[in-house]
């Protein structure tokens, strides 16, 4: 039997940059917080050294007619109880967790730490797609960049073919497409191959060919083994496995990687 609790914590964190300083103090003990203690104004105002107004302009900062409506609603997190729920909403949060847990038993830890190896060492990186593939592409093309790191994103066929003209030992390519069938990035794959470049798979399909042309062959989970996968969006797998992959090579050098990326955001902001 599944359980699904409303959460304070996702609306403290939406609208955390309301907060003055203090208040963040405030927001951040409710959102680590893990145990069931006594949460009154007079209590939680003495362990964080603030007042019981301070806690009263934060409650309603977050929607909350005032302190004591926001914590009965988050003294119900610690509350197991089931919620109703609509069943359609029911099948689109079941699909996602299982897509999750199937993620969770297919990832290799260690693959992923030989891709972020490849994407250090590579002095260019490619990846490719068609269609949803190709918007995870892109994705993750704007992730990296965020961090300093060059990878180019490719969508179109022809553009595909083009490129992979110029793939050398110092190359690596990655080839996104869940059926394993897209002939534009086998066929980019499979060059990229031919002239010593590293080349990464990520699919659905498990094939004994890619190993021909693949340096590795990342697998996430398939949407039509769900029993409602027609409603889940067809990049959630792929951009699963590209997030676990970026946190993984963000931990290859941490801080000078949070400080391009926090430079980045600075200059998307015009500071």
């Amino acid at each position: 039997m599944e359980y699904y609790i409303k959460s304070v914590t996702p609306i403290i964190e939406s609208n955390y940059e309301k907060f003055t300083p203090l208040e963040k103090n405030i927001a951040d003990f409710f959102i680590k917080n893990q145990e069931l203690v006594d949460f009154s104004a007079k209590a939680i105002a003495e362990r964080l050294y603030v007042s019981e107004a301070s806690l009263s302009r934060f409650a309603k900062k977050c929607g909350y007619r005032g302190y004591r409506e926001f914590v009965y609603q988050y003294e119900e997190t610690f509350v197991e109880k089931k919620q109703s729920i609509a069943e359609h909403t029911r099948m689109v949060l079941n699909a996602y967790q299982e897509l999750l847990n199937k993620t969770y038993s297919l990832m290799s830890e260690e693959q992923i730490g030989r891709i972020c190896r490849y994407i250090s060492d590579a002095k260019q990186v490619l990846v490719c797609g068609r269609g949803s593939s190709g918007v995870a592409a892109r994705e993750m093309e704007l992730r990296f960049m965020r961090i300093g790191v060059g990878i180019d994103s490719v969508q179109d066929s022809d553009l595909m073919r083009m490129r992979a003209v110029f793939q050398n030992e110092g190359s690596l390519v990655i080839g996104i497409s869940i059926s394993g069938e897209k002939e534009e990035v086998r066929y980019l794959l499979r060059a990229a191959h031919k002239q010593k470049a590293k080349t990464v798979l990520i699919t659905a399909k498990n094939s004994d060919e890619y190993q021909e042309f693949c340096d590795e062959v990342v697998l996430v989970p398939s949407l039509k083994y769900l029993d409602h996968g027609n409603v889940i969006s067809p990049q959630f797998p792929i951009l699963l496995m590209i997030d676990l992959i970026y946190s993984n090579y963000i931990e290859m050098d941490a801080q000078r990687k949070v400080t391009l990326h926090g430079d980045t955001l600075k200059a998307l902001k015009g500071e």
